[in-house]
């Protein structure tokens, strides 16, 4: 899809980056569908195996991301959400939204995942309460903003060049190089959990594809297996060996005893 042409972000009053009050009432809406979670969590799921998630870090779907425009405080809650440094919270508190600056750094991704009909994913409402793309080009300056389409399936990425969104285009895989997380994001096909479909997944520089925990857990049978087969096979091969050597060992009793019938003491031939 061509990037929508956003008003100029000077036109936008004073926007203020303040950690909001505890007792600040978060929006609430629910998931377009039960894709969209199973999505977030897989995105998560193959980082963490892989040992790429830091403390430090924030990772998260539908998680409220604020800023103060004017007067206004606007939360926006993307499906996905990468913030790669955040100061650490005091022991026993827990994060109920993230306000950039304040907090620590800004979102460097964020992700969208459209079910059936596009809705604010492409919204460059400049006004308040502001479209969800309008909130991560001009307001948050999101480096990359990610929409997927898992039913159609379509995935656009867009990277912030020059204040404004530009569609990037895929390699030769068909996959996309996000710089602030050293990895590549494609689409894939089939089934985890409850749906068989596309998911997006993670490949590294060389290409590997980052597993999930249940392609882990079926790697490690199949190794099991195949050292099971190779145990079984040197079990055989033992198995083959102490046979030639008891099959050479009743030869040479046979041969003793064919001589000493002879009058031939085989001791004396050694």
């Amino acid at each position: 899809m061509t990037p929508p042409q956003v008003q100029p972000r000077n036109t936008l009053p004073p926007i203020t980056w303040e950690k909001l009050p505890e007792d600040f009432p978060l929006p609430d809406e629910p998931v377009e569908s039960n894709l969209q979670p199973l999505l977030a969590a897989a995105l998560r799921e193959s980082l963490e195996l892989a040992g790429l998630i830091l403390e430090s870090m924030i990772i998260a779907t539908n998680f409220g991301i604020c800023a103060t425009v004017g007067d206004k405080t606007v939360v926006k809650a993307p499906d996905w959400v990468y913030v790669p440094a955040v100061k650490p919270l005091p022991p026993g508190e827990i994060r109920r939204s993230y306000t950039p600056h304040a907090e620590g750094e800004k979102p460097t991704i964020v992700m969208e995942f459209i079910s059936a009909t596009e809705g604010t994913e492409y919204s460059i409402n400049p006004h308040y309460p502001y479209g969800k793309w309008y909130f991560y080009e001009q307001i948050l300056q999101v480096p990359t903003y990610v929409i997927f389409h898992p039913q159609t399936p379509i995935l656009a990425v867009y990277n912030l060049v020059n204040g404004r969104y530009e569609q990037q285009s895929p390699d030769e895989n068909q996959r996309f190089w996000l710089e602030s997380l050293g990895l590549f994001l494609g689409m894939w096909i089939g089934k985890k959990a409850e749906f068989e479909g596309y998911w997006l997944r993670w490949w590294d520089k060389s290409g590997n594809l980052l597993p999930w925990g249940i392609e882990l857990v079926e790697q490690e049978r199949q190794r099991a297996e195949q050292e099971r087969q190779r145990a079984e096979q040197e079990r055989q091969r033992a198995e083959q060996e102490r046979q030639r050597a008891e099959q050479a060992e009743q030869k040479a009793v046979r041969l003793a005893e064919r001589l000493r019938a002879m009058d031939i003491d085989p001791e004396e031939l050694e």
